[in-house]
């Protein structure tokens, strides 16, 4: 089995942001003893911010927030936090490996293929691989803090059997306990829908920048690929094991998909924001959801946001409720020209398509 877990800042590192040793360690104990049992691991690993706040003697008070400062931070976080897992690792006879990725590693087909490659040969040598995003030199990825994310592509990417989000609460919970002392564990979740993703609520904690919505998120991701999840505390003593042993009680399992999307698909659904919104008609909805269609211009009935070319936009149905997303192939001003017009009244040089099927998926 190839298992994939993600710790998050919050369970690695103090309120001054300083790098719990000792919670490290705990997570390597963890991992060297799935791979006793001849499982492979892949760390999917947050920290390097939070690593690096207290070397630059910026603790205390409210974290920076503007991308630059984030960027030099994690520059001189990534390899303090390394270090650590070095260390941790190697009293177990184990060797740690770095891998920075960022969303566009998923985008593009070759690096794509690059990144696969030398996660496989990394398991192929025995190292564990420690994967975090490439925060030093990353913009919207460090506003948004999708190492969750991150880690459910990472899942896809190496055909993974189970993704282990490993945060400071037991699992999903019916509610916000800092609320609501009834709040109780959800063992089994079947789909992530809208009252889920509600009760989900936002952001973690000042130190962490994810919070239980971004970890719904990644287990949706996840069941499109066909993977399971297990959102689990990281103090829970055996929650690697358990998870890969599927036992009851140890976290909130979401269940995978029968339909799994291909990689481009799953990144253009999941990990791309949309800059915009085309409004189609009925009998453009209808030919969508098919399957099979590129978007004409003559469907589109409406335009709203200002994308430009290979940006992803949503589509919308006439009721106006989101059922696909793609990556258009024309900016916004010129869909707005074409907008209902059949293929013989478009301009010279203007794509038939406003967008392509292969960059089209259908919302699950």
């Amino acid at each position: 089995m190839i298992v994939v877990a993600k710790i998050g800042t919050s369970s690695i590192t103090d309120d001054d942001g300083e790098i719990v040793r000792s919670a490290i360690a705990k997570l390597c104990a963890e991992v060297a003893a799935v791979r006793a049992d001849a499982h492979q691991v892949i760390v999917v690993t947050s920290g390097a911010i939070g690593a690096g706040l207290p070397a630059l003697g910026l603790t205390g008070g409210r974290r920076p927030r503007d991308a630059v400062t984030l960027q030099a931070v994690a520059a001189v976080g990534q390899s303090r936090l390394m270090q650590v897992y070095n260390e941790a690792f190697a009293d177990h006879g184990l060797i740690a490996g770095q891998v920075l990725l960022a969303p566009l590693d998923f985008r593009d087909r070759k690096q794509y293929l690059h990144a696969r490659g030398t996660l496989q040969r990394l398991l192929e040598l025995g190292v564990v691989p420690i994967v975090n995003e490439n925060d030093a030199v990353a913009d919207d990825e460090i506003r948004f803090g999708d190492n969750d994310r991150i880690a459910a592509l990472v899942a896809h990417l190496v055909g993974a059997d189970l993704l282990v989000l490993l945060t400071d609460t037991a699992g999903v919970l019916t509610a916000d306990p800092r609320f609501d002392r009834e709040a109780s564990l959800i063992e089994e979740i079947v789909e992530v829908d809208h009252a889920l993703e509600r009760v989900a609520g936002g952001a973690g904690t000042e130190r962490g920048s994810g919070g239980m919505a971004s970890k719904l998120a990644a287990a949706k991701i996840a069941a499109w690929s066909g993977v399971r999840t297990v959102i689990a505390s990281a103090s829970r003593e055996r929650v690697l094991a358990d998870a890969v042993a599927d036992r009851s009680g140890g976290g909130t399992v979401v269940l995978p998909h029968d339909r799994k999307l291909g990689a481009r698909k799953l990144w253009i659904a999941f990990a791309v924001g949309s800059a915009g919104t085309i409004a189609v008609d009925a009998g453009a909805r209808a030919a969508l959801e098919r399957g099979g269609a590129s978007l004409l211009a003559a469907g589109i009935v409406g335009v709203h946001g200002d994308f430009d070319e290979d940006d992803a936009v949503e589509i919308a149905g006439p009721d106006g409720s989101v059922f696909a997303k793609g990556l258009a192939r024309v900016p916004a001003e010129l869909v707005k020209e074409i907008a209902g017009k059949r293929r013989g009244e478009l301009p010279d040089g203007v794509p038939s398509y406003v967008i392509h099927r292969d960059d089209l998926v259908v919302l699950p």
